[in-house]
């Protein structure tokens, strides 16, 4: 066993680790692909496929599949309410009952709980939004997402850090990327099937590629140039173990909302995004009508708050000195995977 340190450290091995932080991305994509994992990690197939299931079971892995990119397949956004403290549960209960809600989270402001909204079109996804303004009669802030800077949540967990990747110093690539409203994925058939099969996960098998293709009805040769062309297009962001990081200590987790003047939006968008701490950075409008100033909006995921605000004051007096505020999640009320039947149109 490894002398790495923690409760849930304590269950794992440094071959459990090896898997956690090796492969959170870049899960083979061939017809038994858990062979060389278990290559990698000097361990046999069944072995790999054992631990994947283990770490699942106990919680440090939500998921293992496919990590899809919403934005590029339907349209999506990222919405909040100011819900009445003697009606908080209600609400969320309301926002929480639409399946096309992925996530949502109480934060500590004014606006206090904030939701992504995920559907196969524009007109769909604001349909929701309206019904969610009269269903509970609390008015919604919706804020899509302009412009991706950076996002990735991929890091390193098996570690003391404490804040994403403080044990890391490259910078990432933070190049600007337009998001369109008006997004909607070009896929074909078998895409559309595909993407509906793997929604939840991928079975833990030996042939994991060649299950889908017999559930979908398609060769698996078809089913492995499918996923390659859906990773290169960027409709699926990753496939490997989608990480818990509630359970792997990661729980003091900031948004950070900024007010960059226009003209220097791009500029500082991208500095800030190529920051080795900073895991999410997108442009997302201001809403004046609303009261609502800010345009720029960053993520620090930590395990120590005390650290992660340390990191928030190095980024306002280095990289974004204009005015902001830090909103902190304080309880996840919905947390689960975009459904691909509402991106797809099925």
């Amino acid at each position: 066993m490894s002398t790495l340190s923690g409760n849930w450290r304590e269950a794992i091995d440094d071959v459990d680790a090896a898997l956690i932080d090796g492969y959170q991305s870049g899960f083979p994509v061939e017809e038994r692909p858990f062979r060389r994992v278990g290559a990698d990690l000097g361990i046999n197939e069944s072995a790999a496929i054992e631990r994947v299931r283990a770490l699942r079971e106990a919680g440090i892995v939500r998921r293992f599949g496919a990590v899809l990119n919403p934005p590029v397949i339907g349209s999506s956004t990222l919405a909040a309410v100011q819900a009445p403290a003697d009606r908080f549960e209600e609400v969320a209960a309301i926002v929480n009952d639409y399946r096309q809600v992925n996530h949502n989270y109480a934060r500590d402001h004014e606006w206090n709980m904030w939701f992504v909204v995920t559907a196969g079109s524009r007109a769909a996804r604001d349909d929701i939004l309206a019904d969610i303004e009269r269903r509970t009669g609390c008015d919604v802030l919706n804020l899509p997402m302009l412009t991706d800077y950076y996002i990735d949540l991929e890091f390193p967990v098996v570690n003391g850090d404490r804040f994403a990747r403080e044990s890391l110093e490259e910078r990432l690539d933070s190049s600007a990327t337009r998001i369109s409203e008006e997004a909607a994925g070009d896929l074909s058939a078998l895409e559309a099937e595909l993407l509906l099969e793997i929604q939840d996960g991928f079975p833990l098998s030996a042939t994991p590629y060649r299950d889908i293709a017999e559930s979908v009805g398609y060769a698996v040769e078809d089913v492995l140039a499918a996923v390659e062309r859906l990773l290169e297009s960027g409709c699926l962001k990753r496939i490997g173990c989608v990480i818990n990081h509630v359970v792997t200590g990661f729980d003091a987790n900031c948004m950070v909302v900024w007010d960059v003047p226009d003209e220097s939006l791009d500029e500082w968008g991208e500095r800030a995004g190529g920051l080795p701490y900073v895991t999410l950075c997108y442009n997302r409008p201001r809403r004046p009508e609303q009261e609502w100033p800010y345009n720029l909006f960053t993520m620090i995921h930590g395990r120590d708050p005390e650290a992660v605000d340390a990191k928030i004051d190095e980024l306002a007096a280095d990289y974004l000195p204009v005015d902001h505020e830090r909103l902190y999640s304080t309880e996840t009320l919905k947390q689960t995977g975009a459904r691909y039947d509402d991106l797809v149109g099925r």
